[in-house]
Parts: C-alpha cells; sequence; structure tokens
C-alpha cells in the first residue's frame, strides 16, 4: 500500500436527547484520544491521515454528508464508537459507502468490540477492529490481507470472520504522543466546576483499571499498565508550549494506580515550572496523605473519587470493594490541605431498594464533597451488569442507543424506574440548591469566565432538577 494512502479517522456527534440529563448543559467537550494516537501511529508509518470530531466540529449528518462531497476519496474510514454513539456510527457509514464506494469501512471502540457482529452485520462496516486500535488498524491500512490481522473481525461473502486477539501493546512509552495537530484544539473545553485555568485538555497516564466493577466494561482485560513520569511529563509540556494548554484532565479509570509513577510525575512537573493546574479521576483506597500533599503541591486541584454507593450488601455486589471510612478521611483530608473534591454515587445497581438509595443519598450529603453526582445504573453491553440484567429479564430498553446514565433502562424488583428517578432528581436538588452549597461554589470563584460559566450551570442545574418530565 502507497505511503500515500489517504485515512479518515471520524468520531460521531453525541448527542444527549434527554433534557433532564445534567451533562447535557455543563459537560465537557474533549477529544477521542483513542482516534488520536491511531493517527499518530498511522503518520509516524508515513500515511496521510484527517481526523473530523463531529461533536467539537458541531458538524451534524448533513454537514458532514456536504464534507463528504467535497472532500477527495479516502481509502480507508475509521469509526470509533460507544453504544450511544452506535446509531449515528451506523448512519456516517451508510454516507460514507455512498460517496466513498471504493473505501474500507472500518469500525472500532468499546462498542463494536463488544458486539462485534452487530456492526459487522451492517452492509457498509467491512471490518471491526477489536480491543486496543494502534497495530491492528496499521496493519489495516498497511494493506495486509484481513485474515492475517490480529485483532480484526471481518466479513467475506456474508460468513463472519474473527481473528485472534492481538496482545496488548507491552510498552506505552512506545506509543507517540496522540496527533493534536489534526485536532480542532481551540473547540474544546472542560465540565463546569472541573478546572482552574484555560485552555484545557485531555490525557491519559494508564490504559486499564485494577478495579473489576460489574457495571463497567475491562476495556484492556482489567490489565493496567503504565506510562512513565518523564513520557508524561513531555506530553504536558508540548501541549503546555505548542498549543497553550494551561488544564490537564487527566481521564484515566485510576489515575494514582501507580503511586511511584505519580510521586515522580509531580517532582518532574515542579522542576518543569509548568503554569499548568490539573484533576484526575481515582479509588479513595487508591491514596494516601503523603500521595496527595504532593499531588497538590505539583498542581492537582481537583480529584473524582468514584464511591457508587453506601450499602455493604450493594458494594459488595458490584465488587466495588472501598472503605466508606477511607472514602471519608480522603475526602476530609483534601478539604485541609486545598484540593477539591467530586464524588461519584450510582443509583439502581443489584440489589437497590429504597432504603439502600436513601441510605446513600445521606452519606453522600454528609460526606459534603465540593462538587457531588449522582448517577442511575445503565447496563451497558459487555459488562457484567448487563449479562446479569439480561439473565434476569430486568433490562427495559435494549435499543441501547440512547443510554446516558440519567434515565433508568433496569427494572429492579425492590425499587421502581419512577422511585429511581424521584431519589435521583431530589439527591442533586438536595446537594446543589442547598444555601451553603451555592454560596461556597459561588465564594470560590476566581475569575470572569468562572463566574458566567457558574450562573449558567446553576441555571442548567436548576431547570433539570426542578422541572418534571
Amino acid at each position: 500500500m502507497s505511503k500515500n494512502t489517504k485515512v479518515l479517522l471520524i468520531d460521531p456527534p453525541w448527542e444527549i436527547e434527554s433534557a433532564h440529563n445534567i451533562w447535557k448543559n455543563i459537560g465537557s467537550c474533549l477529544p477521542s484520544l483513542g482516534l488520536a494516537y491511531i493517527a499518530a501511529y498511522l503518520e509516524r508509518a508515513g500515511f496521510t491521515v484527517r481526523i473530523i470530531d463531529c461533536t467539537a466540529e458541531r458538524i451534524g449528518l448533513r454537514s458532514l454528508e456536504k464534507l463528504f462531497s467535497l472532500m477527495s476519496p479516502p481509502a480507508y474510514i475509521g469509526l470509533t464508537a460507544t453504544t450511544p454513539l452506535i446509531k449515528n456510527a451506523f448512519l456516517i457509514a451508510e454516507m460514507a459507502r455512498r460517496y466513498f464506494p471504493s473505501a474500507k469501512i472500518v469500525f472500532g471502540g468499546v462498542h463494536p468490540t463488544v458486539e462485534t457482529e452487530e456492526s459487522l452485520s451492517h452492509p457498509a462496516v467491512d471490518a471491526v477492529v477489536r480491543g486496543e486500535g494502534e497495530e491492528t488498524f496499521l496493519e489495516v491500512v498497511k494493506g495486509i490481507p484481513f485474515k492475517d490481522i490480529s485483532g480484526l473481525s471481518y466479513k467475506q461473502d456474508g460468513v463472519f470472520h474473527h481473528n485472534v486477539s492481538r496482545p496488548l501493546i507491552g510498552d506505552l512509552n512506545k506509543i507517540p504522543s496522540p496527533a493534536y495537530h489534526l485536532l480542532p484544539m481551540k473547540k474544546y473545553y472542560p465540565a463546569i466546576g472541573s478546572y482552574r485555568k484555560l485552555p484545557a485538555m485531555s490525557i491519559f497516564a494508564t490504559r486499564g483499571c485494577p478495579g473489576r466493577c460489574t457495571f463497567c466494561y475491562r476495556t484492556f482485560s482489567g490489565k493496567v499498565r503504565k506510562r512513565s513520569a518523564e513520557n508524561i511529563v513531555r506530553e504536558v509540556e508540548l501541549l503546555y508550549r505548542n498549543y497553550g494548554i494551561r488544564e490537564i484532565a487527566f481521564y484515566d479509570d485510576s489515575f494514582t494506580a501507580f503511586k511511584d509513577v505519580v510521586f515522580s510525575f509531580c517532582r518532574l512537573l515542579e522542576e518543569k515550572k509548568l503554569n499548568i493546574s490539573w484533576s484526575c479521576f481515582t479509588r479513595a483506597d487508591l491514596v494516601n496523605k503523603k500521595l496527595l500533599l504532593a499531588m497538590k503541591k505539583a498542581g492537582c486541584h481537583l480529584i473524582l473519587f468514584g464511591v457508587e454507593t453506601a450499602d455493604e450488601t450493594i458494594m459488595k455486589n458490584i465488587r466495588k470493594n472501598i472503605s466508606l471510612d477511607k472514602v471519608e478521611e480522603n475526602v476530609q483530608f483534601c478539604r485541609r490541605i486545598g484540593i477539591d473534591t467530586r464524588a461519584s454515587f450510582m443509583l439502581g445497581n443489584q440489589g437497590e431498594t429504597e432504603e439502600s438509595v436513601k441510605k446513600t443519598i445521606d452519606f453522600a450529603l454528609k460526606l459534603n464533597p465540593s462538587q457531588l453526582h449522582f448517577n442511575i445504573a445503565t447496563a451497558y453491553p459487555g459488562t457484567e451488569l448487563y449479562s446479569w440484567a439480561k439473565e434476569k429479564g430486568y433490562l427495559l430498553d435494549e435499543s441501547r442507543y440512547d443510554y446516558n446514565m440519567s434515565d433508568v433502562n433496569l427494572g429492579l424488583p425492590d425499587i421502581s424506574p419512577g422511585q429511581l428517578k424521584h431519589y435521583y432528581n431530589y439527591a442533586h436538588r438536595k446537594f446543589y440548591l442547598n444555601p451553603s452549597t451555592v454560596l461556597s461554589h459561588a465564594l470560590s470563584l476566581r475569575t470572569m469566565t468562572q463566574f458566567w460559566e457558574y450562573v449558567r450551570g446553576f441555571i442548567a442545574v436548576l431547570y433539570v432538577f426542578t422541572h418534571k418530565r
């Protein structure tokens, strides 16, 4: 295959249809780093790549069709999709097939990996990259026969073929930094309340998660791999110097899974004297006071802790396995040293009752983090929660395309969908419309930009949780 081969990578538009989803009005718009990593891999091999980020560019299906009509035909088209995006991905594939009949159309991402044959069943889709995409898709673009590519599923004469799985990339440091130059960097923005400075960008320091939670798809088979602190800092410095980025959001499932790397990262970041603030996601059992102090000193201003429930039975059912005492201890310590916290809870998991929901809400309000967020448990394909719900006959909606974690898709035996929705709204109202919470957030504002975004966010929350469907 010629190195002049043109490759088009597309991130479909993400639209939240539910007006009662809190993230519809206050959420972030950040890039699909998976596509950007694949693009960097392809460019390093000499191929010409273009990325279309439909959400960031505000490109709907009609606008995308116009773009297709004006561009020269790519040889390969890669589409990424999560479950809520798969419907739009199929529509784009149909459109691409009309305009570029000879192009190979390849799907990748979580949903096609889990529901491989669903994707292959679509007439416009030629193949599916299962799991990690860099090496598999590179071999596709090199023109290696589909039958010889590990990690690929494809169809031939109406028959589905699933090649042997590809081993995970062992050394993440060998992967080039995402192809940021192909992204509309000025069009990305963080969620309201999640940043201190602008502009902002997301980074992954690891791949995988040490947790075994039943509601989460284990993207990399549960294996956690790390980048070196030096490698991470080089990417931060690249973003700082080349794109003016001043805020980093680490989107790892558990940023502090490797404490030694985080300590080294904090030390190196301080030595660079970059004017950077940053946030991360992690588990309460993966930090300690010494680490939190180092993170604070290096510019960390927000940690997002996934707690999920305050009920011991449900904690066991979902295999979260964290100590609520440890949650309280670390949230309180973060407050003491000046790190904001966001605690995330999930209502409607296995074994949920009205009593357990009330227990969780009471604990969350008592915890009093800087930010509090509740989700409604959603059974995504590929998770143990989905398998359990399907076996029990608890799935209310198997279309799966409108999953947003604010609507109920499980019919549990001990609590009704209406009750779950009531408590979901009640919990958010109780926290965010509390005068002390409003005052605390108002006093934390530092710039006029933050002030107006806070006003916009407050109005959005007020609307969502005071209007009935």
